[in-house]
């Protein structure tokens, strides 16, 4: 019996469809990886990678940025009170996304309170709610205003996106993870919201 290879059956997978098969296997397995990143951060023990000074500047560095956007959705908020109802939910994620890296925030802000005090202001004895709103210039039209949270969200996970080589894994999967809810959230904003 003469022995015959053929790249595909007349029934078999094509190259193409093995690949892209491959490629989703690849992406699932990552998703998992990535959705599992604030989870497990805050569970496992850091090892010498994630104690590192450089390891925690790039931590510090994410917190600060988490809370200006904090400051960026309570100042947007207090000048737009009828997107309440739209904000308040990815206000509240940007607040775990705070306490992940190591930032007291509150997950939970009110209706008729939406500026809450941030982590920044609350360093300052003397600040209220209302400062870091204060501190924010949103524009007056609400379409401008969604536009400018947008733009601030996307420039923040853009920001982490670039740090992700040089983050110790630990921290890699927790800053891409919120990279990519801040891709999300920048969507919802502007072409997802309505």
């Amino acid at each position: 019996m003469p022995l015959t290879t053929t790249t595909r059956g007349a029934n078999g997978p094509r190259r193409r469809r093995v690949l892209a098969g491959g490629a989703a296997a690849l992406l699932a397995g990552g998703a998992d990886a990535l959705l599992s990143a604030c989870s497990s951060a805050s569970t496992g023990g850091p090892d010498a990678a994630e104690r590192s000074p450089g390891a925690a500047r790039l931590r510090e560095r994410a917190a600060r940025d988490t809370t200006a956007l904090l400051e960026r959705y309570d100042a947007t908020l207090a000048a737009h009170t009828a997107l309440t109802a739209r904000l308040r939910p990815l206000r509240a994620e940007v607040a775990r996304h705070a306490e992940a890296f190591g930032t007291p925030g509150d997950g939970s802000p009110s209706a008729s309170a939406p500026a809450s005090a941030s982590p920044s202001a609350a360093a300052s004895a003397t600040a209220s709610p209302a400062v870091p709103a204060s501190r924010v210039e949103v524009p007056e039209d609400e379409k401008a205003a969604l536009a400018a949270l947008a733009d601030a969200e996307r420039r923040t996970a853009d920001n982490r996106t670039a740090t992700l080589g040089s983050a110790p894994p630990e921290l890699a999967r927790l800053l891409a993870s919120v990279a990519a809810a801040g891709a999300a959230h920048a969507f919802l904003l502007t072409e997802g919201g309505s």
